[in-house]
């Protein structure tokens, strides 16, 4: 049998390796004053504001009702789509893959194999 603490040193260490930018890991409900959760949440709400800018601008601003900033017990920003119509998820993955198309078309007239690697968040 495994203690507790066994159990939850396990766990950790899967989730270590199957998510290391720790996106699932648990909201931040009950918060520890050693954890500096006001800058992830301020990053965080910076990027859910300009997706909600973006999804504005490209008519789906009332379809993502529950975009939200939120923080996570490691104090890392998540940024939360929360649920979406079907519907709005296949017009989002059409709009990506649209702007993934130009941006690639854009780089091969300018003689580059691929488009810069993303910045790292």
């Amino acid at each position: 049998m495994h203690s507790q603490d066994g159990l939850t040193k396990s766990k950790e260490k899967v989730e270590d390796v199957t998510d290391p930018r720790r996106v699932v890991a648990k909201r931040a409900e009950n918060l520890s004053p050693a954890m500096p959760y006001v800058r992830g949440w301020a990053e965080a709400k910076r990027g859910a504001d300009a997706l909600a800018a973006q999804l504005h601008s490209a008519g789906l601003g009332t379809d993502f009702l529950g975009l939200r900033a939120d923080v996570t017990v490691f104090g890392d920003g998540l940024v939360c789509l929360g649920p979406i119509q079907p519907e709005a998820g296949e017009m989002l993955a059409r709009l990506l893959v649209m702007g993934l198309a130009m941006e690639m078309a854009e780089h091969a007239d300018q003689g580059q194999s691929a488009p810069p690697e993303a910045p790292a968040a």
